[in-house]
């Protein structure tokens, strides 16, 4: 995902989610997570002593990282798409 955030995490997820109520998949969490952690870490580079904030970005990196496991586990595919689509290190 780019620095600049042009667009809102409602249009990402919309682009990502398999079907009108997907709310709950991996795919859509990954989407979810990346877009709050973007949003952090763009908060974090003006204000570098925010330690809670700091904490929360961690915890969403993990669990961003977890479930990226798990879906490269279950679909090979998907996770190849996710991570090309949200320009995600592997």
């Amino acid at each position: 995902m780019s620095s600049e955030l042009n667009t809102n995490k409602k249009e990402i997820v919309d682009n990502l989610k398999m079907h009108n109520k997907d709310c709950g998949s991996s795919i859509v969490q990954i989407s979810s997570l990346s877009f709050e952690i973007d949003m952090l870490t763009t908060h974090l580079k003006k204000f570098k002593k925010d330690n809670h904030s700091k904490i929360g970005l961690i915890k969403k990196v993990n669990l961003r990282k977890s479930l990226l496991k798990y879906l490269k586990i279950k679909d090979k595919e998907k996770y190849d798409h996710i991570t090309k689509y949200l320009n995600i290190r592997k």
